[in-house]
């Protein structure tokens, strides 16, 4: 499975759970980090928590490797290393403050309305 493939997986899981403003940045040209982040946002911690975990189940059952999951505890922001995918799942307030699309903005960003139910 490709890294696109894993990141369509993420967003149709974070989509699932209602993740707020859903975007996939392409990495590869800007990053050796990874090749795609997702980014989603919450309104509470709660949410942010099980989006998190619904994630972490959709690629566990799709035989994907999760390396690191790390602010799963105060939930507000968690990062799930999925290896060339990384996902950030943010509370609202979190996500502004750190504006990770600022700050990576020369990677495009990925169409996914193909990803999620309208």
């Amino acid at each position: 499975m490709d890294s696109k493939e894993i990141s369509q997986i993420v967003v149709r899981a974070a989509d699932s759970k209602r993740a707020n403003d859903i975007v996939v940045l392409d990495m590869q040209k800007v990053s050796l980090m990874a090749d795609y982040f997702v980014i989603a946002d919450a309104n509470s911690d709660r949410q942010v928590k099980a989006i998190a975990e619904e994630v972490i189940d959709q690629v566990e059952t799709s035989d994907i490797n999760v390396y690191q999951v790390s602010g799963k505890d105060s939930g507000r922001w968690v990062l799930i290393d999925l290896g060339d995918v990384i996902v950030h799942i943010f509370q609202k307030e979190v996500r502004d403050f750190y504006n990770l699309e600022k700050l990576w903005s020369d990677a495009p960003m990925v169409n996914i309305d193909s990803w999620v139910e309208v």
